[in-house]
């Protein structure tokens, strides 16, 4: 099958790598669409900054470079393994890309695996990933999705997951007031988030004029923090009670200090994580 592989700073060869073949409890999934993150962007230009070392085998899974990468994606069951129950060849599913961890750490016993230092996701240290024909992976690691629903939707629920899990980490209410800093991916997937919390009074802060009027032309209440007055806007928008929470999906040093002026004493604040936590199937997958 023909991949996308990551060799090291700045080299990506499409290749023509063996086509996997699912073992006990894994299923083999033909991709049908595959995102390009944030992170994978970073990784393809500064490696060196990926919390692990691309170049030594993971302690769990084993992989190292060269790698498969992409993280977001999904597509159509191809093949079971053995004992692979719950699911059919031709069921259409989202593919959560967090492949292992070590179930002990403190992140483990609390319940968010994510922020596992050993976690091993697909794409960067594990075996496979999104930009290729097809993956190999455990059946717990699919999401159903229903029937209605374009394969390509089922590509954005793991990145639209960050957005609803800082919406949940922020704590605010239906009727509570937030701001989302950015209106890349993420932004835009925290502020429908918020809109299905029922969080009315909401303002997206974001520099860039093209992400504005995308978002703006989804019905979001936008300012250009570059030049307008962000802290005035906010004041407005709250009766000079500040925001009772943010949500940085900007990442920008400027962006956070902002931020945080926006907030009342007391406020909820969330930075959208690199990972999430898993969005629920359609049906059970045992």
């Amino acid at each position: 099958m023909r991949a996308a592989v990551f060799y090291g700073k700045e080299d990506l060869r499409i290749e023509e790598v063996p086509e996997p073949t699912p073992g006990p409890g894994q299923v083999k999934v033909r991709i049908a669409y595959a995102g390009i993150c944030g992170s994978d962007v970073h990784t393809y230009f500064s490696p060196e900054s990926n919390p692990f070392d691309l170049e030594t085998p993971h302690p769990l899974t084993g992989a190292k470079l060269p790698q498969i990468m992409g993280h977001e994606l999904g597509g159509t069951i191809a093949e079971l393994g053995s004992g692979a129950t719950g699911i059919d060849v031709g069921d259409r599913a989202a593919v959560h890309p967090i492949v292992a961890t070590c179930g002990e750490c403190a992140s483990c016993r609390r319940g968010v695996p994510m922020t596992c230092r050993l976690m091993a996701s697909l794409g960067t240290n594990a075996s496979g990933g999104g930009l290729a024909e097809y993956v190999v992976v455990n059946v717990s690691q699919l999401h159903l999705i229903p029937e209605g629903l374009e394969l390509r939707m089922a590509t954005l629920v793991e990145p639209m997951a960050v957005g609803w899990h800082a919406m949940v980490r922020s704590g605010v209410q239906a009727g509570g007031t937030a701001l989302v800093l950015g209106a890349g991916p993420i932004g835009i997937g925290a502020w429908n988030a918020l809109r299905v919390q029922g969080v009315e009074k909401l303002l997206v802060s974001e520099p860039n004029a093209e992400r504005r009027g995308a978002i703006a032309a989804l019905g979001a209440r936008v300012i250009d923090p570059a030049g307008d007055d962000l802290a005035a806007a906010v004041s407005e928008l709250t009766g000079g009670e500040g925001m009772q929470a943010v949500i940085d999906a900007a990442g920008a040093p400027a962006a956070f200090t902002a931020g945080v002026a926006s907030l009342h004493p007391g406020a909820g604040w969330s930075r959208s994580p690199h990972t999430n936590d898993r969005p629920r199937s359609s049906r059970p997958i045992s």
